[in-house]
C-alpha cells in the first residue's frame, strides 16, 4: 500500500460519499484508482503517487442503511496546493462504483501545518503556564516570601494575658492597638512590628498597663463594633489616637496602602472623647421630657400674639486673677504647637485639636462650651462660629477681629 506516513503529509482531501445501492469499500477505492487513471496525465497518476509515497493511504469510511452507502473519504497529501487541489477535484468526476450510481463531494482540502500550527500555540502556553507556576522565582519573589515567613513567624505572646503581639512592643515608644490575632498577623506582613491584641471585646489588664507607659494608637474594624471598642478603651485605658479602617473593612483583610492611610489620618483621643460626649448629649436631650405648651388656667390671656423673645447671653469681659492666670498657663503650653483647647463653664479642657480642626469642631459639637484658646491669630471666622454657638471668650495669641458684646476676645497681651 501507500508508502507516505501520515505525519509528513501536508495536507489531507475530505470528501463525503453517496452511493445508491450496497458496496464495500474496496469497490470504493477501485472505483477511484480505475476512473481517474489516465485522466491527470503521467505525473498525477494515483497509483504512481502513492508508490512514490506522495499520496497516503486512502481511508473510506462507509455506512448502509435502507439499501443506500453514505461515508467519507480521506486521502492524506504531500504535493503542492495546486497539484492537490487538482487531485481532490477528480475524484468529483466518479459517478458509478460497482453497479450502483455514486455522487462525490470535496467538502474541503485541510493544511496539516495551520492545525498543528495551533496545536503547538495552545500547548506552548500551557506548558508556559506551568513554568511560570513551578519554576524557581527571581531574587525579589524569593526575598518577599522569606520576609514574609519571617514577619509571621514574629508573633508572639505579651504579658500576663498572652496577647498575640509583634516582636517590638516593649522597644518601640508608640504601639497599635487592633481587635485580634489576625490582625496583628496583617501588620506583620506589611512590616509593623510595634501591635498588640485586645483579643477579645473587653479591655486586658496588659493593655491598660501599657497605655500608662506607651504612646497607644488604637486600629479597629471600619464597623460598628470598632465604634464600641473604641468608647470602652477611652474609658479604661489611656490611649492617645484612634483610626479606623475603611467603611466595610476588617484591618486583617486591608492593603499596606490603607493601613499607612489610616494611621496617617488618626485624631486624638480628645477628639474622639468631645464626639461621644457630644452623642450623649444628644440623647439625653431626646429623652428629655416634653412639657405642654397649653397656658396655665390662672395666666391672663392675650388677644394677641407677641414674639416671645429669647435673650442671648451677655458675657462679662471682666477677668479676675484666676481666671486670666488659667487662659495665661494655657497659651504658654500651646506655644508652638498649632493647638487649641476647648474649655467648659468651669475652664476644664474639654479635648484639644489642632488650629485647622478647630471651626469645624466647635460647629460638630454645638453647645457646652465656654471658652476657646489656641496658638494662633484670632480672626472674624472663628469669632463668628464661636457666636454662634455661644462660646463666651475666644483665646489667642493676637486678634485681628474684635469683641462685639457676645463673645469676648482676649490676647496674650491682655492676660
Amino acid at each position: 500500500m501507500g508508502k507516505i506516513s501520515p505525519v509528513s503529509a501536508k495536507y489531507i482531501i475530505h470528501a463525503n460519499i453517496s452511493i445508491e445501492g450496497v458496496v464495500d469499500k474496496p469497490d470504493v477505492i477501485g472505483a477511484i484508482f480505475g476512473q481517474t487513471e489516465g485522466l491527470l496525465g503521467a505525473d498525477l497518476e494515483l497509483r504512481e503517487l502513492q508508490r512514490s509515497g506522495r499520496i497516503g493511504r486512502i481511508e473510506v469510511n462507509a455506512d448502509t442503511r435502507t439499501g443506500k452507502t453514505q461515508g467519507t473519504i480521506i486521502i492524506p497529501s504531500s504535493l503542492d496546493k495546486a497539484e492537490t487541489a487538482i487531485v481532490a477535484a477528480s475524484l468529483e468526476i466518479i459517478q458509478r462504483i460497482g453497479p450502483c450510481n455514486a455522487k462525490i463531494r470535496v467538502e474541503n482540502i485541510e493544511d496539516v501545518r495551520v492545525s498543528r500550527r495551533s496545536f503547538v500555540v495552545a500547548r506552548a502556553k500551557e506548558l508556559l503556564r506551568t513554568l511560570i507556576d513551578k519554576v524557581m522565582p527571581d531574587s525579589q519573589e524569593l526575598a518577599d516570601e522569606v520576609s514574609y515567613s519571617v514577619r509571621v513567624m514574629e508573633i508572639r505572646e505579651y504579658g500576663n494575658d498572652r496577647l498575640p503581639a509583634g516582636p517590638a512592643v516593649d522597644e518601640s515608644d508608640e504601639v497599635i492597638v487592633v481587635e485580634g490575632r489576625a490582625d496583628v498577623l496583617n501588620l506583620l506582613k506589611h512590616g509593623i512590628k510595634n501591635c498588640i491584641a485586645l483579643n477579645g471585646t473587653s479591655v486586658p489588664q496588659t493593655i491598660i498597663e501599657l497605655s500608662r507607659k506607651k504612646v497607644i494608637t488604637v486600629l479597629v474594624d471600619g464597623d460598628r463594633g470598632g465604634n464600641l471598642i473604641i468608647k470602652e478603651l477611652a474609658t479604661v485605658a489611656e490611649i492617645d489616637y484612634v483610626t479606623k479602617a475603611p467603611d466595610g473593612k476588617e484591618v486583617e483583610e486591608i492593603t499596606k496602602k490603607e493601613i499607612h492611610k489610616a494611621l496617617r489620618s488618626r485624631v486624638s483621643i480628645e477628639q474622639v472623647k468631645m464626639e461621644i460626649q457630644k452623642e450623649v448629649g444628644m440623647n439625653q436631650l431626646n429623652k428629655r421630657p416634653q412639657f405642654s405648651t397649653r397656658p396655665s388656667p390662672t395666666a391672663p390671656q392675650s388677644t394677641t400674639m407677641q414674639p416671645k423673645l429669647i435673650p442671648k447671653p451677655q458675657p462679662s469681659a471682666a477677668l479676675d486673677d484666676e481666671q486670666k492666670k488659667t487662659f495665661r498657663k494655657m497659651l504658654e503650653d500651646l506655644i508652638g504647637t498649632r493647638g487649641a483647647y476647648i474649655l467648659d463653664d468651669k475652664y476644664n479642657i474639654l479635648g484639644k485639636v489642632p488650629i485647622s480642626e478647630l471651626n469645624t469642631t466647635i460647629r460638630s459639637l454645638g453647645t457646652g462650651m465656654h471658652a476657646v484658646a489656641f496658638d494662633g491669630v484670632i480672626d472674624r471666622d472663628i469669632v463668628s462660629t464661636a457666636e454662634r454657638s455661644n462660646i463666651k471668650y475666644v483665646v489667642g495669641m493676637e486678634s485681628k477681629a474684635t469683641s462685639n458684646g457676645r463673645t469676648v476676645c482676649l490676647t496674650i497681651n491682655d492676660l
